[in-house]
């Protein structure tokens, strides 16, 4: 079960990651960025326009100040500058909002609206596991970008070598 300082732990390794991410993605041009790798937002360029999509949407639902989007493709920023400012925006929010949760709060249900305006509700707990998914799960858009950076051309090993420590994670 989530805890809120394993809720802390998960916030600091989120950024940390992002961070990590997006310096590698800096060392691409604009148009290597961009360019279509049948990912399933096509590029890495999208990939992460869609996870800030994705946290917009959920910060949106657990401040309750929703953000109206209706397609999780939608291109937030062009400019890769604008991009990284708005990601690491995203991410203070993150924390901040990290910091405020209670065990209180993990225990309690959640009651929110889908894209579709349909009601779901549950447990806090269950809100940031899926939030904060694990690194290792499949259906994470972020491995799609970890993939494409780290085995790009030129590049040898596999994102398993940016693997998270928590020595390296610091709140």
């Amino acid at each position: 079960m989530a805890t809120p300082d394993n809720t802390h732990m998960l916030a600091a390794y989120n950024r940390w990651m992002n961070d990590k991410l997006y310096a590698c993605a800096a060392q691409l041009t604009d148009a290597q960025r961009k360019r279509d790798l049948k990912a399933f937002f096509k590029s890495i360029h999208g990939t992460l326009n869609h996870l800030l999509v994705g946290d917009n949407l959920w910060m949106g639902r657990l401040e309750r100040q929703p953000f109206a989007i209706t397609t999780l493709d939608a291109e937030l920023h062009a400019d890769f500058d604008a991009l990284t400012a708005a990601r690491r925006a995203m991410d203070e929010r993150i924390s901040a909002f990290a910091e405020r949760v209670t065990a209180e709060w993990l225990a309690a249900p959640f009651e929110y609206r889908k894209m579709s305006g349909a009601p779901g509700a549950v447990m806090g707990w269950a809100v940031l596991t899926h939030f904060f998914q694990p690194p290792d799960s499949p259906s994470r858009p972020g491995d799609d970008v970890a993939d494409a950076i780290w085995s790009g051309p030129g590049r040898h090993g596999h994102r398993g070598d940016a693997r998270y420590s928590t020595k390296e994670v610091k709140r």
